[in-house]
């Protein structure tokens, strides 16, 4: 990698010769401006306003521009002849607990390389002492023509220096916080609670930006002349939160089901918390009132079932005495019929004897 910045760091009388290299990169696309008419590019000319001629860059000083609009020309050799400690050091003032560097002043990160044999044995003193006593270096520097702060750490094997913002340089967050007083319940903070531990870690490596992805698909795509399809948009629910409680069980839910944890509900670690719905008088009169229609309807279903089914029985009785009386009849037809085949036929005989005599 690409030194940016050589110097030392002085550590008490010791001075240790490193080479600055950056630790982070950009991987922002970045566009170019054209003429929509025929694609031309755009670009911008450094035009001197008084003259209105184009000015190259070894033309072109610094100023400090006064308050009634005077320019008050500084040269590097004005700067160069500031008594500047830190012109190609990195001085370390104090070491301090980690937790004492507000995030909020970490800027830019660099690598700090030993520059040459004789100073790696002075930097792995320093890393293994930053190591040994779980603390940060907190140093003052200079880099592009100011005095900046850094904080010096260990990252792996590395020394790390982060740039830090002065602290006059971090605002106060006067009138950021929301206004009035809000209560939170503990049911609510329970179920953030779960959300919490739902969603868990995560491996930073695995996280990447969709959206550069996104915009290299489509300069593929429209490169290769083909059709870009505009993409679906989600439904971000114009920020209203209408129900808290149930916003926060609907994550959990939604965190559970994309970790692959949906069938584990039921294991007892968290109950469902449900707010209790406040009725007003009128909806509770209108609710005894409907109750009593509901029964009177029912008695009334009842007595018209009862109604109905009275007359059914009493046909069934009537049909049935009437079979009865039919078979009674049967019966005694088959009687008579009987008894009189009998009498006929004794008469036959009677007369089959008087002929053969």
């Amino acid at each position: 990698m690409r030194s940016i910045w050589n110097g030392a760091i002085s550590f008490g009388l010791v001075s240790i010769p490193i080479k600055l290299v950056n630790a982070t990169e950009n991987h922002s696309i970045h566009f170019r401006q054209i003429h929509l008419a025929d694609g031309g590019r755009i670009r911008y000319r450094k035009v001197c306003e008084l003259d209105e001629e184009e000015v190259s860059g070894g033309e072109i000083g610094k100023a400090y521009e006064d308050a009634d609009g005077t320019m008050i020309p500084i040269t590097d050799e004005d700067l160069a002849q500031l008594p500047l400690p830190t012109a190609k050091t990195i001085e370390i003032v104090a070491f301090v607990p980690a937790d004492r560097i507000d995030p909020l002043q970490i800027d830019a990160a660099y690598y700090l390389s030993a520059n040459g044999v004789p100073a790696a044995k002075p930097y792995t003193l320093l890393r293994e002492a930053l190591k040994r006593s779980n603390k940060v270096a907190v140093a003052k520097y200079a880099l592009r023509g100011r005095e900046r702060l850094g904080m010096l750490r260990v990252v792996d094997d590395v020394i790390a220096m982060h740039g830090l913002l002065w602290p006059d340089e971090i605002r106060a967050p006067e009138g950021v916080a929301p206004d009035g007083d809000v209560t939170v319940r503990d049911a609510e903070l329970d179920l953030a609670d779960a959300l919490m531990d739902t969603l868990g870690e995560v491996d930073m490596d695995s996280l990447h930006d969709d959206y550069r992805e996104a915009v290299e698909e489509l300069i593929a795509a429209k490169a290769s002349g083909e059709t870009v399809r505009p993409a679906e948009s989600g439904d971000a629910g114009g920020g209203r939160v209408i129900d808290l409680i149930a916003a926060l069980e609907n994550s959990v839910q939604a965190a559970k089901k994309s970790r692959g944890e949906a069938g584990d509900e039921g294991d007892g670690e968290m109950a469902d918390v449900h707010p209790i719905k406040k009725t007003s008088g009128k909806s509770s009169a209108s609710g005894k009132s409907s109750a009593r229609t509901t029964k009177k309807s029912s008695a009334a279903a009842k007595k018209s079932t009862s109604s109905k089914s009275t007359p059914k029985s009493t046909g069934a009785k009537k049909s049935t005495s009437t079979t009865k009386k039919a078979t009674a009849k049967k019966t005694a037809t088959k009687k008579q019929t009987s008894s009189s085949g009998g009498s006929g036929t004794k008469k036959t005989a009677s007369s089959r004897k008087r002929t053969s005599a």
